[in-house]
């Protein structure tokens, strides 16, 4: 059986290794995480990672050397001269998040989009070519 794999392990892995000391921490990579959903189906793997209040031109998705890297990194923001900001609580802190992609996952044919808060992105499975058992005839 086969899996999405995070930082060389299953995801499995990754949920059972760091309940609960890590939940909430910045990942190894010295980033803030996003929360992630991951689901599969017959013929893909579906990842929903949580990131409400961004823009989608701030999201990066690049696959290399068979690793899809999430990232998101908000513009710069100016001021209106007029406009004063009393006080801030929103933030929208850059983050990175990484998956090792199986051999069974078809990079070329991955899609995302951004809808309500939510950037979902699809892993298509490659197709498996099934042989059906053949008879063969003894001359």
């Amino acid at each position: 059986m086969t899996f999405l794999k995070q930082h060389n392990q299953t995801v499995f892995d990754e949920l059972m290794n760091s309940f609960p000391t890590s939940w909430g921490k910045d990942a190894p990579t010295g980033y803030p995480t996003a929360s992630v959903n991951i689901s599969e189906t017959d013929d893909a793997y579906h990842l929903s990672l949580n990131a409400p209040g961004r823009e989608k031109a701030d999201f990066k998705l690049n696959v290399e050397n068979g690793i899809l890297t999430i990232s998101y990194e908000k513009s710069n923001q100016q001021e209106e001269v007029n406009y004063k900001t009393i006080r801030r609580e929103f933030t929208y802190k850059s983050f990175k998040r990484s998956f090792s992609l199986d051999d069974n996952i078809n990079a070329e044919a991955i899609e995302a989009k951004y809808v309500n808060g939510v950037l979902q992105v699809l892993l298509p499975k490659k197709a498996i070519a099934t042989t059906s058992p053949k008879q063969i005839a003894i001359n």
